[in-house]
Order: C-alpha cells, then structure tokens, then sequence
C-alpha cells in the first residue's frame, strides 16, 4: 500500500503541489500521496482500531480527494485532506454503531499489560475508548503532531474548543490509564 519517497516534499513544494493537483496535475497528487499516505493510513488505523476497516477508509478518502481535487481551496492543503479523513472514519463509525452488537468482554474492564507491547495495546484500547470527539482531537495532537489551530480547521471548531477537547481526552486517558501507572510505580 505504501510506496517510500526519496524525496521528502518541502512546505513550498507541498503549496505549488497542491495547487496543481487541484488543476489536474497527476504529478501533483502523486507527490501529495506519498508525503500523507502514511500519516493519514495511522489516523484511519487509530480512529477506527481495525487494519482492514482502516485500509478501506485509507483508499475512498484518497478517491475522494482526487475526484473532488477543485473543492480544494486556499493554502492547507493538510487541513483539507485531514477532513476529509475525518469525516469518512466518522462515517466508518456510524455505520459500524448500526451494525454491531454491544459486547460486554470488549466494553469491560481492560487487562492489564506484562509487557511494553501490552502497554501499547492497552493505551492504544484506551483510546479507542475515548468518545470519538476526544478521541479525534488526542490523535490530531499527540500522533499526527498537529497544532491547536490545524486541529480546530480540521473539526470544524473554535480554536479554544480545540484545546479543551485535547485537555479533556489527556484527563480521561490518565484515568483510563492510573490503574496501571499506580501497577508500575509499585513494582
């Protein structure tokens, strides 16, 4: 799925690119996959918590984005395409909520991990917990290294809103997270 780049597009390039992808060039698109692909195939992967989900939604939003290449407007082009990714994992949620049957072993009290993998996993379980608008926001931030007025263009959502949304998913996920901290700290 994912090709390497030699070259690593700088913010110039990553501007005159998307101005001609949103023309027709697909040059363009193709320097504009592969410096997103990864990044935006890890937010899919952390929304939705399912490789194979993640992979589908990672390929309709990169036809989305080429079939709707002249919506884009302005100069941020990240912006644009992470909502795009946004609004197709929520999508992805929905339609997973209406199919799937409450399981109370996966909705129930999270084992505790014997390892650094375990402990991944477990905060990885952790927030997928999180409410999806929290969850969003902690990826945005923490993983994607996003800023505060990025994540807020995104979500569509005052830039203080924004940062409330990330203090409020850092507190929960400390919660979620103080039964195994107060495990490691006495061992």
């Amino acid at each position: 799925m994912f090709k390497s780049s030699k070259h690593i597009a700088s913010d110039s390039e990553i501007i005159e690119a998307a101005e001609n992808f949103r023309k027709g060039s697909a040059e363009a698109f193709h320097i504009l996959y592969n410096k997103y692909q990864q990044n935006i195939y890890r937010f899919c992967l952390r929304m939705l918590g399912d490789s194979v989900i993640a992979k589908d939604a990672f390929q309709e939003i990169f036809i989305k984005v080429y079939e709707h290449r002249t919506n884009f407007k302005g100069n941020n082009f990240a912006a644009w395409l992470y909502t795009i990714a946004r609004n197709t994992c929520l999508n992805y949620i929905r339609a997973r909520k209406e199919h799937e049957i409450f399981d109370e072993v996966y909705h129930g009290q999270l084992r505790m991990p014997n390892s650094d993998i375990g402990m991944r996993e477990f905060i990885e379980k952790s927030i997928a917990q999180l409410p999806v608008t929290l969850r969003e926001a902690l990826i945005l931030r923490e993983y994607e290294e996003r800023s505060y007025q990025e994540i807020a263009d995104i979500l569509g959502i005052e830039l203080s809103l924004a940062k409330v949304r990330v203090h409020r998913a850092r507190l929960l996920l400390r919660k979620m997270l103080q039964p195994i901290m107060k495990e490691i700290h006495e061992t």
